[in-house]
C-alpha cells in the first residue's frame, strides 16, 4: 500500500510543482468496505486506511505547505460513521474516526498560521454510490426511520456545507466535525 502511496504523493507533487499558492482543500477520497467484523481481512484493514485516513494526511502535509500564512481552509470528508457505529462498518467507522482526529490535530498545528481545519460528517448522500447502495427500500426503512426529515441528503447539501468551511463566513470555526445527518443523532 506505501509503494502506491508513495507514486500518489509524486504524482500529485507533479500537478502542484507549478501552484505557488493554495486557498482551500477538500479532502474527498473514500471507500467504504462494508462487512461483518470477523470477516474483513487485513488487506481490507489497509486498503481503508490507506485511502481514507493515511491519503487526507499526505495530501493535508503537502497542501499546508503552499498555503500562505494569512490563512486558508482544510476540509476533510469523513462521515456519521465515525460518530456513530453501523452494523458491518468496524474498519469504515475507525478509519473516519482517524480523518476526523487528524482534523482536530491539524486545527492545533495550523490554526497559529491561521489555516484552519474542519470535516463534514454526513450520512447516506445519493451519490451514485449511495443510490446504488440504499435503493432497497427494506434496508433503507430501518435507517430513515431515525432520520427525522425522513430522507437521505443530497450531494448539493453536501457541497453547500463544504462550501461554507471554506469560506471567511466560517472564519472562526476550526477543528470541528460537522454531522450532516437530517436530525439522526438528534434520536
Amino acid at each position: 500500500m506505501s509503494f502506491a502511496s508513495d507514486y500518489l504523493q509524486l504524482d500529485v507533487m507533479r500537478s502542484l510543482d507549478h501552484i505557488k499558492k493554495v486557498d482551500g482543500v477538500v479532502n474527498n477520497a473514500g471507500i467504504a468496505i462494508i462487512k461483518p467484523f470477523e470477516e474483513l481481512s487485513e488487506e481490507d484493514f489497509d486498503k481503508t486506511f490507506s485511502i481514507n485516513a493515511k491519503a487526507v494526511f499526505n495530501v493535508s502535509q503537502m497542501m499546508a505547505s503552499r498555503m500562505p500564512n494569512m490563512g486558508g481552509s482544510i476540509v476533510n470528508v469523513s462521515s456519521l460513521a465515525s460518530l456513530r457505529s453501523f452494523q458491518g462498518h468496524c474498519v469504515y467507522s475507525a478509519s473516519k474516526a482517524a480523518v476526523d482526529s487528524i482534523t482536530r490535530s491539524l486545527a492545533l498545528e495550523l490554526g497559529p498560521r491561521n489555516i484552519r481545519v474542519n470535516s463534514v460528517n454526513p450520512t447516506v448522500i445519493l451519490t451514485r454510490m449511495g443510490r446504488e447502495n440504499w435503493s432497497d427500500p427494506a434496508k433503507a426503512k430501518p435507517l430513515l426511520d431515525n432520520i427525522p426529515l425522513h430522507r437521505f441528503g443530497e450531494v448539493s447539501e453536501v457541497v453547500d456545507a463544504i462550501i461554507y468551511l471554506l469560506s471567511d463566513k466560517s472564519s472562526f470555526m476550526n477543528g470541528h466535525s460537522l454531522p450532516l445527518e437530517g436530525g439522526y443523532c438528534a434520536c
